[in-house]
Order: structure tokens, then C-alpha cells, then sequence
């Protein structure tokens, strides 16, 4: 384990027995959904238009500004969820121990759904942020969204005035299985040292990342074999900065 302000990684600390029971699953409820007409792509949220953003465009201030005033980040993948309580019991204590030797201490009660996410070649997730951490951002209940709320919208009443704190992945197949498929960091323009950073600690089978939801990431494009990943998003209520309370 090391510890980094910006994530929290841990490395092949999940089995791969275990890994491969969640890949079975995982790849069991997808089939199920695409025999049952049910849609498991998953594509832009947040933004009208559906533009591929190439690996690397991330190369000034400029550029990061215009993807993120025009939303023209854009996700291509294939995903289900995962409710089973054995993955939570792998999930949930690595990010307590992350939140905690991360020094973050967020305040968090609850859990969202576990996506399982597929990357064939071609398919990516381009610069974006999972959640962010004002009260502007929590999520509403579904009956009552509009597009200006953004995607933040539930049925779920544990969920509703809540935002997402902490976001968690794991990688279920080795890095040397496929090709493409990084996991980048935009650190900001105030960040000490380079500003991008290409997490490979994450690359090993069993390998898991946690990292506050607020911060700009993508997935740049699978070039060969699949990626294959668990996310897991964290919320709890809205940030109070001014107080200096999380």
C-alpha cells in the first residue's frame, strides 16, 4: 500500500479466486440482461453530445476546460450491477482502510449499487468526475429531476440529499491481458508536480484503487484483449467546507 493525497491503491490485495468468482458473475448477469432485451451499454451521462475524446487530448488547461464546459466526456462500455453482500465484504473494508491511512476521514453511510464494467477494444471513458461534493450534487429523487440536476437522480430513498464521497475499482483480469485501457488522473492546474498521471499501480489482478469521487479521471481507449473492472461509488452527506466538517 501507498499512500498518495490523490488515491489510495492497494495491490493484488483481492484473490484472484475471487476475482474470477466476481468475472463469473459479472459476465453471467450481462448475458442474462442482452437475452433479455435489456440494455447494457453504457454511454454519455451528463451531456448531449457523443464526441470520442482520443487518448492524450488532455494537453493544456484550455483543452481540459472545453471537454468539461461542453460535457463532451463520453463513456462507451458495457455494464450490469452486482448486489450480492460477499462483494461488498470485499469492498467495504478497503475503503475504510483507504479513507483512513488516506487521511481523508470522510463521513460516508452508504453503499451504491457494484458496477461491473466491460471495455472491448475501441470502448472508453473519457475525462470526468463521478460526483461532485456540494450540495448542488446530491442526488434527487427521480420523480422530481430535471436535466439541470445532472445524473444524480434515484428512487432510493437512502440515497436522495446524499453525494458521492469516495469512489472504489478493482481490476478482475491481469494487465498483461489487455492493451489501452489506463486509468489517468487530471491533478488540476495547482497540482504540485505533473499534472496527469497514468495510475499503473492498479494494472495487477486483484489490484484496487480508492479515491475521492470529486477528481477528474478517465479510461483511455482499450487497444487489445477486455478490460474488466469492479466500481463502487460511496456517498454520504454533502461536504460542509466552509465549517471545515466532511
Amino acid at each position: 500500500m501507498t499512500n498518495y493525497w490523490y488515491y489510495w491503491h492497494f495491490k493484488s490485495v483481492v484473490s484472484k479466486e475471487n476475482c474470477n468468482r466476481i468475472l463469473e458473475l459479472g459476465k453471467e448477469k450481462l448475458a442474462r440482461q442482452q437475452l433479455s432485451g435489456k440494455s447494457t451499454a453504457a454511454t454519455t451521462k451528463g451531456g448531449k453530445t457523443k464526441e470520442k475524446i482520443p487518448d492524450g487530448v488532455a494537453q493544456s488547461d484550455k483543452t481540459i476546460q472545453e471537454i468539461k464546459d461542453k460535457k463532451t466526456y463520453v463513456r462507451d462500455s458495457t455494464t450490469c450491477f452486482l448486489n450480492e453482500q460477499w462483494v461488498y465484504d470485499i469492498i467495504q473494508p478497503l475503503v475504510s482502510q483507504a479513507n483512513q491511512h488516506a487521511g481523508w476521514n470522510y463521513d460516508y453511510d452508504y453503499f451504491e449499487s457494484v458496477q461491473f464494467t466491460k471495455y472491448d477494444p475501441g470502448q472508453f471513458y473519457g475525462w470526468h468526475h463521478d460526483g461532485g461534493s456540494c450540495k448542488h450534487s446530491a442526488y434527487k429523487f427521480k420523480h422530481d429531476y430535471k436535466p439541470s440536476d445532472g445524473f444524480q437522480h434515484t428512487n432510493n430513498q437512502q440515497m436522495v440529499g446524499k453525494v458521492r464521497k469516495l469512489s472504489f475499482t478493482l481490476n478482475l483480469v491481469d494487465g498483461d491481458e489487455y492493451a489501452g485501457g489506463d486509468l489517468k488522473f487530471d491533478y488540476g492546474p495547482h497540482s504540485e508536480g505533473e499534472r496527469f498521471n497514468t495510475c499503473t499501480e492498479i494494472r495487477p489482478q486483484g489490484s484496487a484503487i480508492v479515491f475521492p469521487s470529486y477528481m477528474y479521471h478517465q479510461v483511455t481507449p482499450v487497444t487489445k484483449g477486455t478490460r474488466y473492472s469492479l466500481v463502487n461509488w460511496i456517498i454520504g452527506n454533502p461536504f460542509r467546507w466552509n465549517m471545515n466538517i466532511q
